[in-house]
């Protein structure tokens, strides 16, 4: 009787941990999907006023939202951000954007190959005067990259880490705490190219839930067979 109730129990905890967790990623895959279309209608929007400095901007509210923003670039003080786009290796070229209601906001203009990463080999580039700019909202990138930290002393830069490029930059004033990945408007000569932004989420949910779900199904057929068994040990004696 005792490995019964043992059996009983064990195959009950399985079944139940499973199935919570089956039920969870199908929660989770009904969140990502509505995620996915809210992010979806937020890039193909028309664009709204970039948010000021002194507005919470979220991951769920904000990120990708397709915003507009009008001032002058400060070239003195672009960063060059390693980056790896279907281009090639190369780099972002951030540059900060003083804008005309005040505050300051970094736009990653865009891509350039290693061979431009100088501003004087794209110096058509180094547009002067009042512009605007349309983009994507993204939200800082703090640390650095992938096993490979930023190094503002070294002016060595692996993430648009907005907080650690302005204060390596000493910008002034009111500083936006995030950036704006500058959309495909064609820049003099072509560089930096905007637009490449890529709009990704993992989505495996759906098949997390079937594992999960299958796992739960192999312990309820496991207890039926430990069932039998114990049923036909118990006939037998």
């Amino acid at each position: 009787m005792t490995a019964l109730i043992l059996g009983v129990v064990m195959f009950a905890v399985l079944f139940t941990g499973f199935s919570a967790l089956g039920v969870w990623q199908v929660r989770r895959l009904a969140w990502k999907q509505d995620l996915i279309r809210q992010v979806d209608a937020r890039i193909h929007a028309a664009p709204v006023a970039a948010p000021p400095p002194e507005q919470v901007v979220t991951r769920q509210a904000d990120q990708y939202r397709r915003v507009v923003v009008s001032g002058r670039f400060d070239h003195r003080h672009e960063a060059l951000v390693k980056a790896v786009t279907d281009l090639g290796p190369g780099y972002w070229v951030v540059t900060p954007l003083t804008t005309d209601r005040g505050f300051t906001v970094l736009i990653n203009r865009g891509f350039v190959p290693s061979e431009r990463q100088k501003a004087a080999d794209r110096a058509a580039a180094q547009v002067e005067g009042a512009i605007q700019v349309v983009g994507l909202l993204r939200l800082s990138e703090p640390d650095g990259g992938f096993l490979r930290a930023n190094d503002p002393a070294g002016d060595r830069w692996f993430s648009r880490d907005v907080a650690a490029i302005a204060r390596a930059r000493g910008l002034q004033g009111p500083v936006a705490s995030y950036f704006i990945d500058a959309d495909a408007a064609p820049n003099p000569a072509g560089w930096p190219r905007g637009g490449l932004t890529v709009v990704r989420f993992a989505n495996s949910h759906l098949i997390y839930a079937l594992t999960w779900f299958g796992l739960a199904l192999m312990s309820a057929a496991g207890f039926v067979l430990f069932w039998r068994e114990e049923k036909r040990r118990r006939a037998t004696r």
